[in-house]
């Protein structure tokens, strides 16, 4: 606990991180450039610890109120058919649709036809957390000091909702894990096409942080990306798993809630899963805590012998090592759910692309300052408005625009974090 919810904030780093050159000309760093985006961490004092923080996201306010535009799009890959909802933030209309969540409606055919644009405005990709989706005040809170601001400063910014998620029906027995990182790559790619000037950085929040996170990675020096942001993230699934189960409130309340989350998704989209599936629903009717789903969901699926070896295989603490672009981690050392055993710090420390920041307070995607807001939204926002506008990543030495630094040194190549075992 500490006083008057005054957090402590540190961040870990390489000793030698990434240089940048600023549009002015001056030189600065990514460790400089992610502390002075970082305001003083000061929550709201009633909620002292990791599980007030994370409980106070079951009361519900209305947070910043951000319109979408959905289209669906199917994915190229035979190995991941089926179907993704991707939600684009419009400026505010009146129509309603109840059968998307608030505040969302479909493209039409020829709004769609016409989405293309040769503006510079940057565009931020987002992926939400476990079974949540586009309307989650977490994301939003970051979104709407983005989208609104007007001028020469505003942002473009679309959501990539998990598949079932958000009122998306699934239209294939293919659904998403930890690793799914095939709906998000194909999304880039359609942006960079559709929007050849936009730049396009990324931000995740728990589940969707290592998603992003091991997109990034797996692309490389060639990541379309400019930079992101990673809030919350597990990052070791299998080190966050066993915290869980270690205690009765992790075991019981977290791990008990989001398996049955997860349950309601399988239950709502029966039809289509049920399709040509491995799948034993009864078994699956049978799970009560998050282990137990991803044993009996997780594993037949992807053809993991165990939930041990999925969490392992789909992990993003080791795929850090491959990733080519700035990266921001932004996390609460008393998260009950993304623990902080299981938070990269060694890794941070061997690379110059990521920093993270970890506060003493704040819990799973809360950090909840008095009056609502969540802090989060503030060095994140202040992060990516610094690399969009500040720093001229084209510049010689910076990161250039597919995500190479030049002169870098590749360093010992026995080691490849991308080599997983999972293939399709």
């Amino acid at each position: 606990m500490e006083w008057l919810g005054h957090a402590k904030t540190t961040f870990t780093h390489s000793p030698h991180p990434l240089a940048l050159t600023k549009k002015d000309g001056t030189s600065t760093d990514l460790v400089s450039i992610c502390r002075e985006a970082t305001p003083p961490c000061r929550l709201n004092p009633l909620l002292f610890n990791g599980h007030l923080q994370t409980m106070w996201t079951a009361i519900k306010n209305d947070g910043p109120p951000i319109h979408y535009k959905r289209k669906l799009f199917e994915n190229e890959d035979p190995n991941f058919k089926g179907s993704f909802a991707v939600d684009f933030v419009v400026p505010p209309f009146s129509e309603t649709d109840e059968s998307l969540p608030p505040r969302t409606v479909n493209f039409t055919e020829e709004e769609f036809e016409n989405i293309g644009s040769l503006d510079t405005r940057p565009m931020l990709v987002t992926l939400h957390g476990l079974s949540g989706g586009s309307y989650e005040i977490y994301l939003r809170q970051v979104l709407a000091p983005l989208v609104t601001v007007g001028g020469d400063r505003e942002w473009a910014a679309c959501v990539v909702n998990s598949r079932g998620c958000a009122m998306h029906k699934i239209t294939s027995n293919v659904l998403y894990n930890a690793r799914a990182t095939w709906d998000c790559r194909q999304m880039v790619k359609w942006l960079r096409k559709t929007f050849p000037n936009r730049p396009l950085y990324g931000i995740g929040y728990s589940l969707g942080a290592n998603i992003l996170t091991n997109y990034i990675a797996e692309e490389g020096s060639s990541c379309m990306l400019r930079a992101a942001v990673i809030v919350s993230s597990p990052w070791n699934l299998d080190a966050g798993n066993r915290a869980l189960q270690r205690t009765w409130i992790g075991r019981e309340i977290y791990s008990k809630t989001m398996g049955a989350n997860m349950k309601k998704l399988i239950d709502l989209h029966y039809d289509a899963v049920s399709k040509g599936s491995k799948l034993d629903f009864a078994k699956i009717r049978q799970a009560k805590y998050l282990h137990e789903f991803d044993r009996e969901v997780q594993g037949p699926t992807w053809g993991y012998p165990s939930e041990g070896a999925y969490y392992r295989d789909a992990s993003s603490v080791d795929s850090l090592f491959a990733v080519r672009i700035p990266l921001f981690g932004i996390s609460a050392k008393d998260d009950p759910i993304a623990q902080d055993e299981a938070l990269p710090y060694e890794e941070m420390k061997q690379t110059k692309y990521g920093v993270l920041c970890t506060t003493t307070l704040g819990g799973h995607l809360s950090w909840f300052e008095v009056g609502g807001t969540r802090w989060h939204a503030r060095p994140a926002v202040n992060f990516l408005n610094t690399m969009a506008f500040e720093v001229e990543l084209d510049a010689p030495g910076n990161v250039i625009g597919n995500g190479l630094s030049k002169g870098e040194d590749t360093g010992d190549t026995r080691f490849q974090p991308m080599n997983r075992k999972w293939a399709p």
